[in-house]
């Protein structure tokens, strides 16, 4: 891959989505207050929409890249920014009106459905399930990513400390041949776009991504991901996002479990209890990022060393990272800097 292309793919993201951002908060202070409400990590109202200009970034610097360089083309990447642009569609109307439960899914599913259908005949990630089964479950698992990167998007820079990580791990992947030429420029555009709007997002936000944003960077991430894992790499595209899949599959369970309505705002996943048990906004952020370059190592560990051993020890150690920090966030902090279950 072109070292330029590395270079210059999230810095023009990043430029564009920092100008985009300038040039559109006024409009966002004025029409897409976001209130505080049950789900609020925020105390006053605050603009969102900030995930149009991410989203905006991304497509116009992977359409720059593909121009000057002739890096990549095609129908699959033009679908797959279709998808992502349709659901920043829906995103925004939710953003300012809402939408019923119903119609939102069946609008996200075919968002899904169009990534899928990008997939050729020959992708099988699990040769034990007939390839239809392997389609139904992909496209329940696309809605779910897609969904719970918008249901963890409620604390400042939380999503970037998520996003960046990932998909400039992925990147590095991309950079050594493990992944397509696609995905990985998708990657480095998404990197460079959320570095753009961190600033902004930074405790105390100024301004929110909205479901604009996060909707949409559910659908690139959980693409990207899956085209990892059909180059081979299934257990390196399930360790990078470990943190957000266990975060908001465990507080889906226990709220179903509670007999809960688990489309109504809450304040029950674990990056929300550990703001309530004593952890501040950039500590939570803070070990998150870290554990995400933890994550991410492992990864790395798994697509370099092919032994089923080594890879099924670091899927061990990064389910035990995983569920350390999960059980950090759940109990109340030590004053002195460790953290305590409380007292009974």
């Amino acid at each position: 891959m072109n070292s330029l292309l590395i270079i210059a793919t999230p810095l023009v993201a990043c430029v564009i989505c920092a100008m985009l951002i300038v040039l559109l908060r006024p409009q966002l202070q004025r029409y897409a207050l976001a209130r505080p409400n049950a789900r609020s990590s925020h105390s006053v109202p605050t603009p969102q929409g900030g995930g149009v200009a991410v989203i905006a970034a991304v497509i116009t610097s992977v359409a720059i890249s593909v121009s000057f360089f002739g890096a990549v083309a095609g129908s699959v990447l033009l679908a797959v920014l279709a998808a992502a642009v349709l659901l920043a569609l829906v995103g925004a109307y939710d953003d300012l009106r809402t939408i019923p439960v119903l119609p939102r899914l069946l609008i996200q599913a075919a968002a899904v459905g169009i990534v899928l259908a990008t997939l050729p005949a020959e992708f099988h990630l699990v040769q034990v399930l007939p390839v239809w089964a392997e389609r139904v479950l992909l496209l329940i698992s696309g809605l779910w990513f897609v969904n719970l990167v918008n249901f963890m998007d409620g604390l400042d820079w939380i999503t970037a400390a998520e996003v960046v990580p990932v998909m400039a791990a992925l990147a590095l992947f991309g950079f050594y041949g493990q992944l397509p030429l696609g995905p990985t420029l998708v990657a480095l555009a998404l990197c460079g776009a959320m570095i753009g709007f961190a600033p902004f997002n930074k405790p105390v936000a100024k301004l929110f991504l909205g479901d604009v944003g996060s909707l949409p960077i559910g659908l690139l991430m959980g693409w990207c991901l899956l085209q990892l894992a059909g180059s081979g790499h299934l257990i390196a595209a399930l360790l990078l996002p470990l943190y957000y899949l266990a975060d908001a599959t465990l507080t889906l369970l226990k709220r179903l479990m509670r007999g809960e309505t688990v489309w109504v705002a809450h304040r029950s996943h674990f990056y929300q209890q550990a703001t309530n048990n004593g952890f501040s906004v950039m500590q939570v952020v803070g070990e998150v990022f870290i554990l995400n370059i933890v994550l991410a190592a492992f990864a790395a560990v798994t697509i370099w060393q092919k032994s089923p051993y080594v890879q099924g020890i670091a899927l061990a150690l990064g389910i035990s990272a995983v569920a350390l920090v999960l059980g950090r966030f759940s109990r109340k902090r030590d004053p002195l800097g460790g953290s305590k279950p409380p007292r009974s």
